[in-house]
């Protein structure tokens, strides 16, 4: 079994503070992960003028273009963000949400690449991504089969490597929807790598459940205190449980790994030797 690749999804949890955001990332590290990433959007295509000019209430004001806004990093908070991360040797990267994103994100050359569950049924985008041929992972959350299907064959064509992210998106779901057996369907259906992006009703069981069924990667969100503002802390896990869900899954990676064969392994044979000694030889 390979290494899992943990991904710590600090998304829109930073509530658009930068110092909120170096937190979160100084978290994910101390917690062991090998990723952190962010959500990228242009609100004036993400969202509808009609949308943008309804009433909400949030710390950032009294309409939904005041409450986006607040939430989104632009050029200056991603630039520094940038240098954090490398500073700090941490991988990072950002799901784009509209193609205007994707392009602003180029400048940072990261490694990777996400498809968020919302973006995999936009076959113009996909294509965009794609021919980045940037390693991508790819949630599945409110998608059927003939939709995956669609977004495999799209980065196929392209020659991108990619691996797909079984998701529930409710944000947060009870656990008996997880429906982890999907892990090992997708991974049977589109012969590839699959992960999972969780979104369960806080705790660790479901996520180590989807370490030991095999998933490839695994992604969930990191929020610094689920009482915070916003719509994901709810569905986050906190820096200390993450450090414990990382802590367990590296464990359960080195215990499904083994001798294919059943043999009889050296620390057994003395106890073998011992528990036996009443037993006649034939």
């Amino acid at each position: 079994m390979n290494k899992i690749f943990v991904i710590s999804e600090i998304g829109i949890n930073h509530n658009g503070d930068l110092e909120i955001a170096k937190k979160m990332i100084d978290a994910s590290i101390q917690a062991g992960a090998d990723a952190v990433k962010f959500q990228k959007r242009d609100i004036e295509i993400v969202y509808s003028k009609e949308q943008l000019k309804k009433p909400r209430t949030s710390p950032f004001g009294t309409t939904e273009r005041e409450q986006k806004e607040g939430l989104e990093f632009n050029e200056k908070e991603y630039d520094e963000i940038d240098k954090y991360c490398r500073e700090k040797n941490i991988i990072w990267f950002s799901s784009a949400w509209d193609v205007n994103s994707l392009k602003f994100l180029d400048k940072y050359n990261s490694k990777y690449n996400k498809i968020a569950s919302a973006m995999l049924v936009d076959e113009f985008f996909l294509n965009e991504v794609a021919k980045r041929k940037k390693h991508t992972f790819i949630s599945t959350g409110m998608s059927n089969f003939e939709m995956i299907d669609v977004a495999v064959k799209i980065f196929k064509k392209n020659e991108c490597t990619f691996e797909l992210m079984h998701c529930i998106s409710a944000y947060p779901f009870d656990n008996e929807k997880a429906n982890l057996n999907m892990i090992g369907i997708l991974k049977d259906r589109y012969k590839c790598d699959v992960g999972y992006s969780g979104h369960e009703k806080g705790g660790k069981l479901i996520s180590l459940a989807a370490v030991c069924l095999g998933s490839t990667s695994l992604e969930r969100h990191l929020t610094l205190d689920r009482t915070m503002y916003g719509s994901d802390q709810s569905a986050s896990i906190t820096p200390i449980g993450f450090k414990s869900l990382i802590d367990e899954a590296r464990i359960l990676e080195k215990a499904l790994t083994g001798n294919q064969e059943k043999i009889i392994i050296d620390e057994e044979k003395p106890v073998a030797q011992k528990l036996r000694a009443h037993i006649k030889s034939n």
